[in-house]
């Protein structure tokens, strides 16, 4: 590898590894001044009939998902998926002799939130989630800003993979 390879290299990984420190960071101070200034449940309306935020606190997956289960595993199970995923995402990072751009900022944002999620996981055994959206009779499952990256990561994830597979053609 030469000299200037070797040092985009190391800027693509100190990119990503700022952007999911950002990520981890800025959920983790949202969460806890939603904590310190939002009663749990308590509602405050930003855009009426659209945009709330609350206080919630999740013991499921993104989203809720399976935050009703009283399986006692559950916790357990969450942070051994989440860990294993995120070791696989730092292997790709790291790994990898050239990412796109659209792969290399999803990774890191997908890092990023997974580790902020799962660092409340471990310490709480739940995660604070707050943004509420909902329209007319649909109500968006209530989520954080961990969520939000790891989706906006997916999705750079996906639009590298659909316009590097129509490139192709």
């Amino acid at each position: 590898m030469s000299e200037s390879a070797a040092r985009v290299k190391r800027l693509s990984r100190l990119l990503s590894v700022a952007i999911a420190v950002l990520v981890f960071l800025g959920d983790q101070a949202t969460k806890v001044m939603v904590e310190s200034s939002i009663p749990e449940h308590a509602v405050i309306p930003i855009l009426p009939h659209f945009f709330n935020l609350t206080h919630i606190k999740n013991a499921g997956a993104a989203f809720g998902l399976f935050s009703d289960s009283p399986a006692p595993w559950k916790t357990a199970l969450l942070i051994v998926v989440s860990a294993a995923l995120l070791v696989t995402v730092v292997g790709i990072v790291w790994r990898s002799r050239h990412l796109h751009w659209e792969t290399s900022v999803g990774l890191a944002l997908i890092l990023g939130g997974a580790l902020s999620n799962l660092f409340d996981r471990i310490r709480l055994g739940r995660v604070v989630d707050f943004l509420d959206f909902y329209f007319r009779g649909y109500h968006w499952p209530f989520f954080n800003l961990a969520d939000s990256a790891i989706v906006v990561g997916a999705g750079l994830l996906v639009f590298q993979v659909i316009f590097s597979a129509s490139s192709k053609e």
